[in-house]
């Protein structure tokens, strides 16, 4: 696993409009040396203020976003179109503002998808899915059926939760790829997350957090807690792992 690194800049604006720019530069450079890119989305306020920076960006055009394959690191189970869904918030952010092929959109499907209101067939779906994206792959992660994740963006919460893995949760512990998960300590109480071999079969993961109210988890994060404690330590990328955060995110670092 990578070491970690910390880029600390002044306020949430700032954040999200680095964190879009260095999205932007690495998925076109993916994209020149091996002409397509996985991405895996987050959502929350700070990673959708980084997707609505992109789509805002001069440079956006640079990437050509119709060779990029967009996931989602985790999904509240709700019906296609529900602000409490991560996807509503990508698409209204960035993806209804570029142009993309909608094959490649690998959305979470919900209770109003193929499985009806069973979480598990729907979290086993989205395994299938990202295994048969893998198989087509040759540098696919070994061991690991998930396709070769290029940036896996992932937010905090501030007892150190990422995805939908929250501490001491069945979650914490689950192997695969995917996992369902019931009685969410923050609501909705049902959701669809990765696992943390998925997450960490990605090359980068990037950990945003902005304000106040995640200085003590991004402190415990970066001394390494226990992963079961606080999830986001254990949260690491192949290559790179980064914490993009503001100052007021940062105040807690020692």
């Amino acid at each position: 696993m990578s070491t970690r690194e910390v880029f600390i800049h002044a306020n949430g604006d700032l954040l999200a409009a680095a964190v879009a720019a260095r999205l932007i530069t690495s998925t076109a450079d993916t994209l020149a040396a091996d002409g397509r890119a996985h991405l895996v989305l987050t959502g929350g306020g700070i990673g959708t203020k980084v997707l609505a920076a992109v789509a805002a960006s001069a440079a956006r055009d640079t990437v050509d976003w119709r060779t990029v394959d967009f996931w989602w690191g985790d999904e509240r189970y709700a019906p296609e179109g529900d602000p409490d869904r991560n996807e509503t918030g990508a698409r209204e952010a960035l993806l209804d503002h570029i142009p993309v092929d909608p094959t490649l959109i690998h959305a979470i499907e919900g209770p109003d998808g193929r499985d009806g209101d069973d979480v598990d067939a729907s979290a086993a779906r989205y395994a299938t899915e990202l295994a048969i994206s893998a198989s087509s792959m040759p540098n696919a992660p070994s061991g690991v059926a998930v396709p070769p994740f290029d940036v896996l963006m992932l937010g905090i919460g501030p007892e150190g939760h990422i995805a939908s893995i929250f501490p001491e949760s069945p979650a914490a512990y689950a192997q695969g790829t995917v996992v369902a998960v019931r009685n969410s300590p923050k609501p909705p109480p049902t959701r669809i997350s990765l696992t943390f071999p998925a997450i960490r079969a990605a090359r980068e993961v990037w950990i945003l957090a902005s304000g106040a109210e995640k200085a003590e988890a991004i402190e415990r994060a970066l001394a390494g807690e226990d992963d079961d404690k606080c999830p986001a330590a254990g949260a690491q990328g192949t290559q790179r792992t980064l914490f993009l955060i503001d100052e007021a995110a940062a105040s807690k670092i020692r």
